[in-house]
């Protein structure tokens, strides 16, 4: 009885909350998430002890800090959100004659993770400010976005004004904030990229799990890629460099750090999935591009302005700790990522599994408040297992009336051609053997599932056919749009509708 009293309210508790309440208990927060002093006020949220910075407040502050520094930051609006307001973009660099590595950060992706603009907005304070971070910025050029999501933030609310959520429109691209985002980030061309998150500690899932339930423990959690067309040199360079040196920087100041982890309903149980494998979400779609990219989970959603400024400082650290890293492997950076570029000739993996193993990870016990181990089955995405690969092609042409796909691969930053006079090619069609509509829509979607035969054979494309050539920079993000089985498709998301029986109207170019 008493567990099952104890479990009712901690189910109550892990709904969202849209205002200042924290569902964590004193005793843990002062036990294990004291808030950080040192942290100055100088950003609108800091100033308060209520409530984060609306917009105002941001074109405020952004504004006063170009006035005071018009050499070393710019200021743009990158586009609208769906009601109407603008979105901001500072650009800081120290001016100078160098090559530069360009790096992209955000935060505010979701609307109710407060302390990810925050941490952006204290960022650019510091790096303006502080004597320490003067020099960092003579080797790089670095964008940020500190609130990506106004409408979300102004309402407290994880979704875009239209209900989509932003971290699983980066395929598809619905929402309109999206397309905003991703022209500014093409067009700007990062090579390096990091965005910057909340998660929520109290969830209704663990409050299942230990005796009375459990809560996460981890200050951050860094989420990166384990997808297998990416290339592995990019993987291994953003976990064995970027992602180890921001570690060791966190666990210097007393944090506590571990790879990110969600839980998720797998076959009616409960699994940790660690890592990500979805174009859909922004650090697989980034790294898809030839991005060294990286995503940064930060313990907050909520708990209101609880440890507040603790979070607001892991957020800066780990931003610092990319922006070091990145100057100080300048050359490095810039020449795995030509030889990313260079090297793209591996089949591509159209569909994989992660495998199921046993795990021990820490939580606090909400009964007793102290430190546990618990043992969970976790899905890696580091282990992940092709099983759907085909050869990698020259090119995909597409028939000239799907526009509406090509748009949106150009959004990408995909460069797509038109045939400027009929041509005969040898090419491989998808034919569809399996289908299956699921009719409860995910992201205002109703996801499609497929299988498929290859049928090869010689055709004639008429001019005006679209070429998507595969020697481009960000053809790896091809593979996952255009190939129908994959889970982040335009099959798959039903942009690209069809049926069993149908031939798709995307062809492979193996030669």
């Amino acid at each position: 009885m008493k567990k099952t009293i104890y479990t009712l309210l901690i189910l109550l508790i892990s709904l969202p909350i849209a205002g200042q309440l924290s569902q964590q208990s004193k005793n843990i927060t002062e036990t294990f998430f004291p808030d950080v002093t040192s942290v100055e006020n100088v950003t609108p949220a800091l100033k308060k002890k209520k409530g984060y910075t609306n917009y105002k407040e941001l074109k405020s502050f952004l504004n006063g800090l170009v006035v005071e520094n018009p050499q070393k930051i710019k200021l743009s609006i990158i586009g609208k959100t769906q009601k109407g307001r603008e979105i901001p973009m500072v650009i800081l660099t120290n001016p100078n004659q160098k090559e530069k590595v360009r790096v992209w950060m955000q935060g505010g992706l979701h609307g109710d993770e407060s302390a990810s603009t925050e941490g952006m907005l204290y960022l650019i304070h510091q790096l303006l400010n502080d004597e320490k971070y003067k020099n960092i910025l003579d080797d790089i050029e670095l964008a940020i976005v500190p609130m990506a999501n106004i409408d979300g933030y102004l309402k407290k609310d994880r979704y875009a004004a239209n209900g989509l959520d932003l971290n699983r429109d980066q395929a598809k691209l619905m929402a309109p904030e999206s397309v905003v985002l991703k022209n500014a980030f093409v067009a700007f061309n990062p090579e390096v990229a990091v965005d910057f998150h909340e998660f929520r500690p109290f969830r209704r899932d663990l409050a299942m799990m230990g005796n009375f339930g459990v809560v996460t423990l981890y200050d951050a959690m860094f989420l990166n890629t384990g997808n297998l067309n990416v290339p592995k040199n990019l993987r291994d360079l953003t976990e064995n460099i970027f992602v180890k040196n921001a570690q060791k920087s966190l666990k210097s100041f007393g944090f506590n750090t571990v790879p990110y982890v969600s839980t998720a309903d797998y076959n009616g149980e409960v699994v940790f999935n660690q890592g990500s494998l979805n174009s859909r979400s922004s650090v697989t779609n980034y790294a898809l591009t030839n991005t060294i990219a990286t995503l940064l989970e930060v313990r907050g959603v909520g708990i209101g302005k609880t440890s507040f400024k603790r979070r607001v400082f892991i957020t800066f650290s780990v931003a610092i700790s990319f922006l070091e890293t990145t100057k100080n492997n300048k050359l490095l950076v810039k020449e795995e990522i030509e030889k990313a570029i260079n090297e793209q000739r591996e089949d591509v993996v159209v569909t994989h599994k992660r495998p199921i193993y046993k795990d021990t990870i820490q939580v606090i016990d909400l009964n007793t408040e102290r430190i546990i181990d618990l043992e969970v089955k976790k899905r890696d995405a580091a282990r992940v297992k092709p099983i759907l690969v085909r050869k990698r092609p020259i090119a995909y042409y597409l028939d000239e009336d799907q526009k509406i796909l090509v748009d949106k691969m150009r959004i990408l930053g995909v460069k797509v051609a038109q045939l400027s006079t009929d041509e005969e090619k040898m090419s491989e069609s998808y034919t569809i053997t399996y289908y299956d509509k699921n009719f409860k829509k995910y992201e205002k979607v109703n996801q499609q599932d497929v299988r498929t035969m290859i049928i090869k054979e010689k055709k004639m494309f008429k001019k005006g056919t679209y070429k998507v050539s595969m020697n481009q920079k960000r053809a790896n993000i091809v593979i996952e749009l255009l190939e129908p089985e994959a889970p982040n498709s335009f099959v798959s998301f039903g942009l690209l509708k069809t049926k069993e029986g149908a031939q798709l109207p995307i062809y492979r170019i193996l030669n």
